[in-house]
């Protein structure tokens, strides 16, 4: 009894990603949190969130084109999700003569609605458990054939929890005729741009709508003339009552990467040389196309899928790196794993005495390889070796050619200068050797690209980059290559996660405990909440259009509002949208929040305590990328665009007011 004692009295010093700390709930397990979550402002029940035997929120909410999030709201398959999450297909039906990136688009009936070739959705039909029958015998893969097996479009994985100590099956049901509806001008859904991303105060609109289409028997169905409206078994109603600071909010949706769990070792390497490393890179990438969009609105239109894409993560690693530093996330960590050995001796555990060591030892030596692997996905693999036919048929080939020259440049500049870690790839290192320079180099293999795609240099390079992977793969055991991992980190890993719920358990808190995020539905609950940035001063949760307009610059691209804003603004006739902030007739924009979010949960609904839509999640604050590693609620905030500024942009801008007809406003 004493020893037990002491063991709790030691335990209480632990730190834990728990839910005091933020939280990414699997939703199936969410009754756990149900108390918690009315003592906040939750108003409805566990069923209302997940359920398998009547409809619930699950099915108003869907993995969107296989990395976002978006939400039913209407009951004619009518789905919001993020502007730059629907970026892909507004440029592809984009061009010069008809520029829905510049101008928006609104389809005036359904008619009008834009198909999409390889953008699907996936509704969540059921999760469940399955450790037991796979430590029985049952394999993954027949887990898996048999829940396709049960419906129409239906698709299932197996996923890890935990590194590995629960596996759940997920099973989803997948609509492949997707259709695009409208979509705000950029200068409306990207305001800002790069200057503004990951940053507060926020302006930006970033929403889009589509339609879920489906067979004549709702079920899903190929793109065909005569699909109909998917008619869904639930949408969110829309409140228009918007939000105060300190109003509870839920995020649902599908959250992609976390690493909560990682060794401050490898916090330390990510701050220290893996984003460094990165953001370098991807500096020089981003400025070789910033100029091509800069001299020619062709360029700027066939390159703002491939800029946004390479700055988004590229600003995020730079808050990353600062939100880690100024909080001391690294040495947090050690001091963590310092109370772990302590603590899992005094329980009593056995198997613990060596772990942190060999963590850090396993570490150590894949770290040559993990950086290589960066490196090379910086580098070399973000090269074409070949372009078709009807490509370098295009007019605007040509345009082209010298940008894909520079990147070329760039990415063997990048890899010949920084790959010191592993021996550099052979044919590589005798390419530099003959042509004098890496620079040098690169225009010659570029020029048999396009002159002759299967000369044989072109071959040993591409064999050389396979070989150096492969390399990689056999030093860490595995092919999967996310959060600083090898075969053996990951056993490791789970072990060191098995200790840490143990502890946890002495303590009642293990329901405290949430595995880390993998592209699976996950709810994060929290409140409406200003924060102070590194200046020290207080940000208040709320933006209004009053902001874009002190930011409107015709003479740059990402801040020239549409004239019909100024006008609005002018005349302050928001109509039903209007409201009163410090005595000013205005329109909310975007609100922070304290949910825990991180890439996937663009496009997720972002709820009230009534399980009403009031926002739809886009970004974080920029320390707050740090989150992914490290959930601090002191400073780590999403940033959602506020319903009601949707709304009016729908309205007032698009003049598709019908759109919102379908919805189900609530005041």
């Amino acid at each position: 009894m004493k020893r037990t004692l002491l063991t709790l009295l030691l335990l209480t010093t632990f730190a834990l990603p728990a839910a005091a700390d933020g939280g990414m709930w699997l939703p199936s397990l969410i009754s756990s949190r149900i108390k918690e979550m009315r003592a906040k402002g939750f108003r409805l029940t566990a069923e209302d969130i997940y359920s398998i035997n009547r409809a619930s929120m699950k099915d108003a909410v869907v993995l969107f084109d296989g990395g976002c999030t978006g939400e039913l709201v209407s009951a004619e398959g009518l789905l919001l999700t993020n502007h730059h999450c629907g970026y892909d297909a507004i440029q592809r039906h984009s061009s010069v003569e008809h520029d829905y990136l510049t101008h928006g688009f609104w389809a005036r009936s359904r008619a009008g609605e834009l198909p999409n070739e390889g953008l699907n959705v996936r509704f969540l039909v059921r999760m469940e458990e399955v450790t037991d029958r796979i430590a029985a015998g049952e394999t993954a893969d027949a887990i898996v054939a048999a829940a396709c097996a049960e419906g129409t479009g239906y698709k299932a994985s197996v996923e890890q929890m935990y590194y590995g100590n629960q596996q759940f099956l997920f099973v989803y049901e997948q609509f492949d005729d997707v259709r695009l509806v409208a979509a705000p001008p950029s200068s409306i859904g990207k305001f800002g741009g790069d200057t503004d991303n990951w940053i507060w105060p926020r302006h930006t609109g970033d929403f889009s709508v589509f339609r879920i289409y489906a067979g004549p028997d709702n079920k899903p169905a190929a793109y065909s003339p005569q699909n109909v409206p998917y008619r869904p078994k639930r949408h969110f109603a829309v409140s228009t009552r918007g939000v105060r600071e300190g109003d509870f909010t839920m995020i649902y949706g599908f959250p992609g990467n976390t690493q909560q769990y990682i060794l401050s070792d490898v916090v330390r390497y990510i701050c220290e040389t893996s984003d460094p490393m990165k953001i370098d890179i991807r500096t020089g990438r981003l400025d070789i196309i910033a100029a091509a969009q800069a001299s020619d609105p062709a360029l700027r239109i066939r390159y703002a899928a491939r800029h946004a894409r390479i700055a988004n993560a590229w600003k995020k690693w730079q808050g990353e790196v600062l939100g880690l530093t100024r909080r001391g996330i690294a040495d947090r960590k050690a001091r963590d794993e310092e109370r772990f050995v302590r603590e899992t001796a005094a329980a009593g555990f056995e198997g613990y005495e060596t772990l942190l060591a060999e963590l850090k030892e396993e570490f150590a030596r894949i770290r040559p390889y993990y950086y290589t692997h960066e490196l090379l996905s910086e580098t070399l693999r973000t090269l074409r070796f070949a372009y078709s036919d009807a490509e370098r048929r295009d007019a605007l080939f040509a345009r082209c050619e010298p940008v894909e020259r520079d990147l070329y440049r760039q990415a063997f500049r990048e890899y010949d200068a920084r790959c010191t870690e592993l021996e550099p790839i052979a044919a590589f290192r005798e390419g530099v050797a003959r042509c004098g320079t890496a620079e040098a180099y690169a225009d010659r293999i570029f020029r048999l690209v396009l002159d002759d795609p299967a000369h044989a240099e072109i071959e040993a390079l591409r064999k050389g980059i396979a070989a150096q992977l492969d390399a990689i793969v056999g030093a860490l055991g595995t092919r999967s290559l996310r959060n600083c991992n090898s075969a053996r980190m990951n056993e490791l890993y789970a072990r060191y996660v098995a200790g840490i719920r143990r502890l946890a358990a002495l303590r009642g808190e293990e329901s405290d405990l949430f595995p880390d995020a993998n592209l699976t539905l996950r709810v994060a609950y929290g409140a409406v909440a200003g924060y102070e940035y590194a200046d020290g001063e207080y940000h208040r949760p709320l933006t209004t259009v009053d902001g874009i307009i002190a930011k409107d610059n015709p003479a740059i691209y990402d801040y020239d509002i549409p004239q019909a804003l100024r006008d609005l603004h002018a005349t302050k006739e928001y109509g039903r949208w209007a409201v009163e902030v410090d005595g000013r007739r205005t329109v909310p924009v975007c609100f922070l929040a304290s949910n825990h979010t991180t890439g996937g949960n663009s496009g997720s609904p972002v709820l009230n305590g009534r399980g009403e839509l009031v926002g739809i999640n886009f970004d974080r604050t920029w320390r707050s990328t740090m989150s992914d590693i490290a959930f601090d609620p002191a400073i780590c905030r999403n940033i959602a665009v506020d319903i009601r500024y949707v709304l009016l942009v729908i309205d007032r801008i698009g003049g598709a007011g019908y759109l919102i007809d379908e919805m189900t406003l609530v005041r």
